[in-house]
Formats: structure tokens, C-alpha cells, sequence
């Protein structure tokens, strides 16, 4: 599968792409190694300001000479429930006093949001970044129009069929399919997020028989063994998180590395607890604390807001309990290496099961 249309499409000399982790895990060091090394090195973008991104772009340049790609959350519509909101406020409380946490509340705003996303694109298109994947939902046309204007490669992510359907009608160049063994956000954008929790073994063929751009499997992929078969049941390419997270590269907290290293696959939970949207991590006490209200808590961004400060705070003391320790499903299958290394052992693998398979 290395040399195939998706391949050519981004220009790369293997199809896996790095997952954009927003957050600090896809440090400049992450995404030009990954890039250096021949696969597709992406910048999580969702969480950064403007300045924050050219500055990253300008730093992975001096790094490398490959193309790399920026991953931007689409902003959707919300408003603030005042009953959830103070109910969420009540029940975190306690824990921003443990870490003795004072910081004044200041809830984001849907129109911010498109303010933001709307830079993103403008420096995206400044910067002639080759490709843009999104999460959350789907650009706007007249957005998609602009950056095809500016011969920019569009990616989307979908959790079902139809989702993966809307991608290719809206005119997505590829469409990553994340199946319910992915780490981090949910990418759900159609319905509630527990009818986006597909097995990815299901997802890849059905969504493979409904499209015709090329689909890009994620979720609970670490190795060459999975690489194979991603690509026997219909998918051009893979995206893998995880596996790059526990990277000396990477930027995640060492404490979330190790948390992952240390890991057996019942630990990574789903949990709305940390930002109010569905997502995949290792388990830890902020996550039992929350388990039993998430429904009355508010959605996202309102609730991921609301742990700012005390997911920062976790951080800064050396303290995994109340940090989002997001993860896949495989985190047995993580290995403390560099990001050479595991290129190296995936396109080992890979000869090796096809070879032995053919």
C-alpha cells in the first residue's frame, strides 16, 4: 500500500499520517520527524490562536523540507445551559480547591470561534500549508472553494457511513474514518456521539463500498499488523495517534506517556467529563469523580472551558489525576521509541505481513 493514490495525493512515500493532536502533543520536533521520515506529520491546531500557529509552522519549516499538514476544528453552534453550567461549577469546586485554583470564568463564544477558525484558514492559505484536514463537522463551501483556489488538500474525518458520504459530496479530497477504538475527541458531527461508536473492522468496508475518494482509517492502529489490515478491508492510508504520542518527539506530558506505557486496553475509558464531547482516554480519579454526572454537565467547548485551569494545574505539579490522558484502545502496543524507529519498524512490519500473507 506505500505507493497508491492517497500516497501521491499528499505526496508522501507512505501513507500514514500522524493524528493532529491538539494540546501539545504535535510539537514542531513530532510533526517534521514524522515528515522527515516519509509519512505525513500534522499540527493540532484546534486549541492554538493564530499567532500561536505561524509560529509553529515557521519553527517545523527550519526542521524540514517535506510537506505537512494543519488540522483545524470546524466551530458548530452552542449555547450556555445556566442550570448545567452551574451544576458543573458545584461539582468541580472541590477539586480547583485541592489545587487551589482562583481563576476568574471566561466562557468562549460561538462567534470567537468562527473568528479564530477564520484566521486559521487565512494563514493556512499565506503560508501555502499543502493540506488542512477537519474535525467536528465540515467547512463551509465557500471555505472549501477558497482553499481549493489554493491547490490546498482537504481532509475529513467521519465515525459513520454517512458522515464519510457528506465528506465526499461537500468535496473532501480524502476522509479519515475514526472507529470507536481512537484516542481523544470523537469526531461526530451528525448525531449524538454514541451513534458514532463503530468498531473501525466494521467502518473501513462499508464506508470502502459507499465512497470513492480515498479513506483513511484511525483508531486503536499501532503497528504494521494493523496497517495490513486497514488496507485488506478497504482503506488507501492509516492515521495513528497514539502510537506517535509516546514518541521522544512528542510533546505530551511525560506523565501521559507513561500512563499509556503502563496501560491495559479496560483503561481507556470514553468519558465527557473533561471537556463535555465524548472522547477516549486512560482512566484517572477526575474521570471517576465526574463518571456519574457527565450527563448533567455542559457540552463542549462550555465544560472544556470549565477544567482549563484544572488540567493545567495537574500539569504543572507532576500530577496525572486530573489531566486528560487521552488514548486508543492498543495502548499495550505503545513502544518508548523514536519517531525513526517506528517508522522504521512499521515498514518492517508491513513487508513482512504482506509477504507472508501473499
Amino acid at each position: 500500500m506505500w505507493k497508491n493514490k492517497l500516497s501521491e495525493l499528499l505526496k508522501v512515500n507512505y501513507p500514514i499520517i500522524q493524528a493532529p493532536m491538539a494540546g501539545g502533543p504535535t510539537s514542531s520536533e513530532l510533526v517534521s520527524a514524522v515528515s522527515n521520515a516519509g509519512g505525513l506529520g500534522m499540527v493540532g491546531a484546534g486549541y492554538m490562536s493564530p499567532e500561536q500557529l505561524q509560529i509553529q509552522i515557521k519553527a517545523i519549516r527550519k526542521l524540514t523540507d517535506k510537506p505537512f499538514g494543519v488540522n483545524l476544528f470546524v466551530p458548530s453552534t452552542y449555547s450556555t445551559n445556566v442550570d448545567k453550567l452551574e451544576r458543573a461549577m458545584a461539582l468541580l469546586q472541590p477539586i480547583k480547591d485541592q489545587y487551589d485554583i482562583t481563576d476568574q470564568l471566561s466562557l468562549p463564544t460561538f462567534e470567537q470561534d468562527c473568528k479564530t477558525f477564520q484566521e486559521h484558514i487565512n494563514i493556512i492559505m499565506e503560508e501555502k500549508i499543502p493540506i488542512c484536514s477537519f474535525t467536528f463537522g465540515l467547512p463551509t463551501q465557500e471555505v472549501i472553494k477558497k482553499l481549493k483556489k489554493n491547490s490546498v488538500i482537504l481532509i475529513g474525518t467521519a465515525t459513520t457511513v454517512q458522515e464519510a458520504i457528506l465528506n465526499e459530496k461537500a468535496g473532501m479530497n480524502a476522509v479519515v474514518v475514526q472507529g470507536a477504538e481512537a484516542g481523544g475527541h470523537r469526531g461526530t458531527f451528525m448525531h449524538e456521539d454514541k451513534r458514532g461508536l463503530i468498531g473501525l473492522m466494521s467502518l473501513i468496508p462499508q464506508t470502502s463500498d459507499s465512497i470513492c475518494i480515498p479513506l483513511i482509517a484511525a483508531g486503536g492502529i499501532m503497528d504494521g499488523r494493523g496497517i495490513c489490515a486497514a488496507n485488506i478491508l478497504g482503506a488507501s492510508g492509516v492515521q495513528m495517534g497514539t502510537a506517535f504520542l509516546v514518541c521522544e518527539e512528542s510533546g505530551a506530558h511525560p506523565l501521559h506517556k507513561e500512563a499509556i506505557l503502563m496501560a491495559t486496553e479496560e483503561q481507556a475509558v470514553l468519558t465527557k467529563a473533561f471537556s463535555g464531547k465524548m472522547a477516549r482516554g486512560i482512566n484517572n480519579s477526575f474521570i471517576e469523580k465526574l463518571n456519574l454526572y457527565e450527563e448533567e454537565l455542559p457540552d463542549y467547548p462550555i465544560q472544556n472551558e470549565l477544567t482549563k485551569a484544572i488540567r493545567k494545574a495537574s500539569w504543572s505539579i507532576g500530577n496525572n489525576d486530573c489531566m486528560s490522558l487521552w488514548s486508543g484502545q492498543s495502548p499495550r502496543l505503545a513502544k518508548r521509541i523514536t519517531v525513526q524507529e517506528l517508522m522504521e519498524r512499521l515498514k518492517l512490519e508491513m513487508d513482512r505481513y504482506f509477504k507472508r500473507n501473499y
